[in-house]
C-alpha cells in the first residue's frame, strides 16, 4: 500500500516540477474545475436527499446522536459518488491531454510510444467505452450497499465501507486506463493487473480518493495518477 501511495505522490511531484508537464496541465484545469463544480452542487443536493430520506423520528437524545451520524454516512456516501462520477466524466473529456502527458512522461524516462493521434471525439468515446464495465461491477457492489442501506445504523455503515471500497476499485480501473489503452490492454488484462498488485492499487487507489475531498488539489489527481503510471518501474 505504501508503494501504491508514494508512486501517486512521485506522479504530482513530477507533474508540478517539469514544465513541459505543467503546460499541459494548465490547458486541462479549467474544464476539470468547471465539472468539480457542478458535481459539488450535485454532492449538497444529495447529501439532502439522503439524510432526510433516513433521519429518525423523535425527540429522544439518542435519535439526535443517529441524526448526527445519518448526516455523516449521508455525506460520505454523496462525496464517493462525486468523485466517482468526477473522474469518469473528467477523465473522458480531457483524455487526449492525459494522452500527452504520458506521452511526455515516457520520453523523460526513454520510453518512446506514439501518441495517440485519433480525434478528440474518438479518444473520448473510447474512455467511457472503458468505464462501462468496470461500473457494472461498481453498480453490483452498490446494489449490495443499497440492500444493507435500509437497516438502521449498521446497515448504513456497512453500506458506506462497502461503497467506499468499490470506488476506490472502479478509481483504480478509472485512473489507469491511459496507461493501459496506450499498451493495448483489454479488461481482462487491467483486471489481472489491479490483482495481481492487489495492496499497491489499495494504496494507490485509496490516496486518490482520499486527495479528491481536498479543494483544488483534487483538480491534480487525474493528471498527476497517468504521470505516475507513465514512468517506468525501474525509475521508482
Amino acid at each position: 500500500m505504501i508503494e501504491g501511495s508514494l508512486k501517486l505522490l512521485a506522479g504530482m511531484r513530477l507533474l508540478l516540477g517539469n514544465s513541459a508537464l505543467r503546460k499541459i496541465l494548465w490547458r486541462m484545469l479549467g474544464l476539470l474545475a468547471l465539472l468539480m463544480i457542478v458535481l459539488m452542487g450535485a454532492v449538497f443536493s444529495f447529501t439532502d436527499y439522503l439524510a432526510h430520506l433516513w433521519l429518525p423520528e423523535g425527540d429522544s437524545w439518542y435519535l439526535i446522536m443517529l441524526s448526527w451520524l445519518v448526516w455523516i454516512l449521508a455525506s460520505l456516501l454523496s462525496i464517493l459518488t462525486a468523485i466517482i462520477s468526477f473522474t469518469a466524466l473528467g477523465s473522458a473529456a480531457i483524455a487526449p491531454w492525459l494522452d500527452s502527458l504520458a506521452t511526455r512522461t515516457e520520453a523523460l524516462h526513454g520510453v518512446n510510444l506514439a501518441e495517440n493521434q485519433a480525434s478528440w471525439w474518438q479518444q473520448s468515446s473510447t474512455a467511457l467505452m472503458n468505464s462501462i464495465r468496470p461500473l457494472f461491477i461498481l453498480l453490483a457492489w452498490g446494489c449490495l450497499a443499497l440492500a444493507l442501506i435500509w437497516i438502521p445504523v449498521i446497515g448504513q455503515i456497512a453500506a458506506t465501507i462497502i461503497w467506499g471500497y468499490a470506488s476506490i476499485r472502479f478509481l483504480c480501473f478509472e485512473l489507469m486506463d491511459t496507461t493501459a489503452s496506450r499498451h493495448g490492454w483489454n479488461f481482462s488484462q487491467r483486471k489481472n493487473a489491479l490483482n495481481e498488485r492487489y495492496f499497491f492499487w489499495l494504496g494507490f487507489g485509496g490516496l486518490a480518493m482520499a486527495l479528491m475531498v481536498v479543494p483544488l488539489l483534487n483538480l491534480l489527481i487525474i493528471p498527476a495518477a497517468v504521470v505516475a503510471l507513465s514512468i517506468p518501474t525501474k525509475e521508482h
